[in-house]
């Protein structure tokens, strides 16, 4: 049989993609197992089921049926509530897990010459955009964390994340949105181009080697061109994401109006993560110094009003900052407050006063009984907290 759609949340069943053909024992018996309990199958494509001759259902009673479960999918898309990072945390922890898998799988076979169908990644982007409607920071956040082997797989997760957010900021519409995410997740497909030891290289490229790396925006929109389904921006954005606003970028050293608004939001998306992210070759920043650091290179490189829009989309301290607080604390950034940019929620956990840790414990700054605020941000390479991150992803204290 051909598997048109597993019914039911995309995190529920073993397959990054929903529509496939069915020909092995391991996958059905692995469909059993699963959460799944229908599905649609194309019979055009695939065996039928035998018919049940005492059903009596007509096809325009079916297509009632279809129509009504796609208005209450709409209904529930539509209806999405946002949460505390804490009720968000275990959720998007599965979605960069699978995540993660999925983006392995569909650039490897990318890598092999399979071509890409646009609607098998939508899922994807739909269940991303979700988490970063629910609480944009936690998925954002998470997905900093890679190591040297997921990379490029987790890269492309974060930057899904981070253009709905700031689509989102930007007051596009939901098909605008949907199709920013996917254009973050696929804008770095022209990377499974680049030999593994250039890709993964913790030195410095030789200019040899820089020249193949800056292939990888062709090749993508190549393989993209090839599959199915995928759309303008999605191409626009893999070609043109390395362009900068002063005409200095590649590989058509576009400039100012020259590059799409999709494609001036995958520049500040791509650049962000990637400066955040442990590599190879040197250890990720800390959020807060990224915005700064991108500030100073604001001019020339990127779209000013889109990167503003960026950092309200995030904050001023993004979550995972470390701060120093007015009391002498220092205290990592947990969530954003909706009243305030610079008076985000934190969790507070070292007194400089006595140098030693206390019980952490959380503090809501846009809270107007609360007598502290940020100071500065601090730098983890002169703290070297070990725990760090472990602080804003784990379990959280009451407030104080």
């Amino acid at each position: 049989m051909f598997i048109h759609e597993l019914c039911g949340s995309w995190l529920e069943h073993p397959f990054w993609r929903s529509s496939f053909k069915l020909s092995a024992a391991k996958d059905l018996e692995r469909i059993r197992k699963s959460g799944i309990r229908e599905a649609w199958i194309d019979i055009s494509k695939g065996l039928d089921v035998p018919m049940d001759e005492d059903a009596g259902v007509t096809q325009q009673e079916a297509e009632a049926v279809v129509e009504q479960e796609l208005n209450e999918m709409a209904r529930v898309q539509r209806s999405v509530e946002p949460c505390s990072m804490a009720e968000e945390l275990q959720r998007a922890t599965t979605i960069c897990h699978k995540s993660r898998e999925a983006v392995a799988s569909m650039f490897n076979e990318a890598r092999m010459g399979k071509a890409l169908d646009a609607d098998d990644a939508m899922p994807l982007v739909e269940e991303i955009a979700g988490s970063v409607m629910r609480n944009p920071g936690t998925l954002i956040s998470l997905a900093r964390l890679k190591t040297k082997d997921d990379y490029t797989y987790m890269h492309s997760v974060a930057v899904c994340a981070l253009m709905v957010a700031l689509a989102r900021q930007l007051r596009l519409d939901e098909q605008q949105t949907r199709e920013a995410g996917m254009a973050g997740l696929l804008h770095d497909v022209g990377k499974m181009y680049i030999p593994p030891e250039v890709l993964n290289k913790p030195g410095k490229l030789t200019d040899s080697e820089f020249v193949i790396v800056r292939k990888h925006p062709e090749e993508g929109w190549r393989m993209l061109k090839e599959g199915k389904g995928v759309g303008e921006i999605t191409l626009d954005v893999c070609l043109h994401h390395h362009e900068k606003m002063d005409g200095t970028g590649y590989p058509h050293r576009l400039a100012g109006d020259e590059i799409s608004l999709f494609a001036r939001m995958g520049a500040v998306c791509d650049v962000y993560d990637a400066i955040t992210s442990n590599r190879p070759y040197k250890r990720g920043w800390d959020p807060a110094e990224s915005l700064r650091k991108m500030t100073e290179w604001c001019k020339g490189h990127f779209d000013e009003a889109i990167f503003h829009a960026f950092v309200r989309s995030l904050g001023i301290y993004p979550t995972g900052s470390l701060v120093r607080l007015q009391s002498g604390r220092i205290a990592v950034v947990i969530e954003q407050s909706r009243d305030s940019l610079l008076a985000p929620v934190v969790l507070a956990f070292y007194s400089t006063k006595s140098n030693e840790r206390f019980e952490p414990v959380l503090i809501d700054l846009s809270d107007k009984s609360i007598k502290d605020a940020i100071t500065s941000r601090e730098d983890p390479d002169k703290w070297k907290f070990p725990d760090l991150d472990m602080l804003w992803m784990g379990e959280l204290p009451t407030g104080a």
